[in-house]
């Protein structure tokens, strides 16, 4: 170990993990308040009992980091400089943040906050790192997805302080990058609600199984490691486990930073382990099974709230289980209490489910330790923002924002074989997204009409690897040579990629999804900037800046991974028979929906209201002329297609 150990960062979302994370060893712990938090399922604390949560820790020299990490909406603006207004009169040790506009408000009013950068903002290399640092931000939460390689090489070349997580839940899609809740139903997993579509079955070619369903993230024998390399702190995943699961976690991890002996596992009763890239292979990182616990037998009966099943283990009084069912409701969750065992088959009385023979059932908690569940609270009133503040910085953001947007079509293409159709020069700006093993096709690529070729602007891709950035530089350079001096960019971070004199756009990964985001990416020097694609019709509405491009036709990319799945076909279906397809990018897997999107329909209302940039994506299309140019037509018409989604457009975002 260096002389500096590491940080041992325990998650908390209720009281009794609070006392348990304490208890186990944390030197610090990360916690949401009620709203404007990732975890959005979990208890949370209200601002009276964050205030009770400073003064615990401090008596046992633990630190307090507080989540603020999704993305905000317009009207949320007012009550998360409220948020900010109390959280920087709290002595906490940072805020994790996602949005680019609560950043932003954080580095004007609230100076004296310190900002560490959410994994959701998807930073995967020493570019975003040192990016990060450069503008203010502390510390930065590194992406899950990083080899062994990568993050011993992004460390080299960074000083930023590093998070990295070592146990707890994997994501399928790289944090940030998921869409597949917002598409399903609204849930945002960028709104701290997500459903975990990735635990779901899946129907490809009759074969039905949970295709994208992680283990375990376990890296307790990479911790002398990590530590060797300089990583600052090492982050437990878990706001929604149970006091047990944090102090069995935390113990465990103690014990090794402290160079105490144990095993290599952690008996934390979840899924399934895997070191994913951070170990030797990744083949076996999907789980079979979705559920946490341990498989402990079947049920044979259940009738009249006694339920009885055979049992591999001792079980005690307290113990908690759940029997798997295919709705999977807490209801089928159960203590047990009035019970016997004869003979490996335990008949417990009190159980309020359902249940069919056959049916598994799982051992979720031993509960055989108790927490505290009590904080010593101090009502008070928490401090607001004075009135006149937060109405002087709306009518700043106002004045900064442009209310009447210049009309401009812009149309994606991830196929160079659409640069030869003709419709493509009624678009003002052509996005060219092409993975980068046919970037030299481009640079190779012999466009006569010069006007056509002005109106190119090269995306870059959404995960660059550490050891793929000078790889990127370099082409970067060459399309500056080559005339192609404007680029879109999928992480912001991106911009220090480019050569002097480089024009520069974001994407609709660069999250603009209020005022103050919009105002800070012109700050950072964007042209234009894409809106995300789950945005809703409302939120546009309640903001002041008509300039972003609002995307009115797309498949959206639902996941977004560097995991490959082991499907015998690329098309599949979900048990409402809802279709997809697995594309491989860029040596990502991106699954999209088969029904496209389309707003067209509503660009005159949108019109009306002072928007006129639209992006037509023709992304995971066959390039075809007449497709374009009916495309093209509907915009100009407002007009629709049947049979296609509008995602969050008129539904919203929750």
């Amino acid at each position: 170990m260096p002389a500096t150990k590491p940080e041992l960062l325990l998650p908390v979302g209720n009281i009794e993990s609070l006392y348990a994370a304490i208890e186990g060893g944390a030197d610090a712990i990360y916690l949401g308040l009620k709203g404007f938090n990732a975890r959005g399922r979990a208890a949370n604390f209200t601002e009276s009992q964050l205030a009770a949560i400073c003064k615990l820790a401090a008596k046992h020299h633990v630190k307090v980091y507080v989540t603020l990490n999704i993305v905000v909406k317009n009207s949320e603006l007012a009550d998360v400089l409220d948020t900010l207004q109390f959280l920087s009169e709290q002595p906490i040790a940072g805020v994790i943040i996602q949005d680019w506009g609560v950043f932003s408000l954080m580095q004007r009013y609230f100076p004296k906050l310190v900002a560490h950068a959410s994994t959701q903002m998807a930073n995967h290399n020493s570019v975003g790192a040192n990016h990060c640092q450069r503008i203010g931000f502390k510390r930065v939460v590194l992406a899950r997805e990083l080899t062994f390689n990568e993050l011993k090489l992004l460390q080299q070349h960074t000083k930023i302080e590093t998070e990295v997580f070592v146990h707890g839940a994997l994501c399928y899609s790289i944090s940030g990058f998921c869409q597949f809740s917002s598409y399903l139903g609204g849930a945002g997993a960028n709104r701290g609600l997500c459903t975990q579509p990735c635990r779901r079955f899946y129907n490809c070619q009759g074969q039905k199984r949970t295709f994208f369903s992680m283990k375990d993230n376990q890296l307790i024998d990479k911790i002398k490691d990590l530590a060797q390399m300089g990583v600052s702190s090492l982050k437990v995943e878990g706001r929604l486990k149970s006091g047990e699961y944090v102090y069995t976690v935390a113990q465990a991890y103690r014990k090794v930073l402290d160079g105490e002996m144990i095993s290599d596992s952690v008996d934390d009763l979840s899924r399934p382990k895997t070191q994913w890239f951070m170990g030797r292979s990744i083949a076996e990182s999907i789980a079979d099974n979705p559920n946490t616990g341990l498989l402990i037998g079947k049920v044979t009966d259940c009738h009249d709230g006694t339920i009885i099943f055979t049992t591999n283990i001792e079980l005690a009084k307290g113990n908690r289980l759940r029997v798997r069912t295919d709705a999977d409701t807490d209801q089928n969750a159960f203590v047990l209490d009035n019970f016997r065992v004869v003979d490996g088959l335990c008949t417990a009385k009190g159980f309020r489910g359902t249940a069919t023979a056959g049916t598994d059932i799982y051992l979720t908690a031993y509960r055989s330790q108790k927490f505290g569940t009590e904080l010593p609270i101090t009502a008070s009133r928490a401090p607001r923002m004075p009135l006149a503040l937060k109405k002087d910085i709306t009518q700043r953001l106002r004045k900064q924002l442009s209310i009447n947007a210049k009309p401009a079509t812009i149309v994606r293409i991830d196929n160079l074989d659409w640069l030869q159709c003709q419709s493509l020069m009624k678009a003002d700006i052509v996005i060219v997204s092409l993975p980068t093993l046919q970037w030299q096709n481009l640079l190779n690529a012999n466009i006569q009409d010069k006007r056509l070729q002005q109106k190119i602007w090269i995306e870059l891709p959404q995960f660059v690897s550490e050891t793929k950035i000078g790889q990127i530089r370099k082409f970067c350079d060459a399309f500056a040579k080559k005339g192609f001096n404007r680029f879109v960019l999928s992480h912001l971070s991106q911009s220090e990629l480019l050569p002097p004199q480089s024009r520069f756009a974001t994407n609709e990964l660069v999250y603009a999804y209020n005022d103050a985001a919009a105002v800070w990416l012109v700050q950072q020097g964007a042209e234009w900037f894409v809106s995300p694609v789950e945005n809703e019709y409302e939120n546009l509405l309640t903001g002041v800046c008509r300039n972003i491009v609002v995307p009115v036709y797309f498949r959206p990319r639902l996941f977004v991974s560097r995991m490959p799945v082991k499907m015998t076909a690329n098309l599949f279906a979900d048990e409402r028979k809802n279709r997809y397809t697995r594309h491989r990018v860029n040596g990502l897997t991106v699954i999209t929906p088969n029904q496209p999107v389309c707003i067209t329909q509503y660009a005159n209302k949108l019109r009306g209201k002072g928007f006129g940039r639209f992006l037509i994506d023709l992304s995971f299309e066959n390039p075809d002329n007449n497709r374009l140019t009916h495309l093209l037509k509907l915009l100009a018409t407002s007009e629709g297609i049947q049979g296609t989604s509008a995602f969050n457009f008129k539904k919203g975002l929750r």
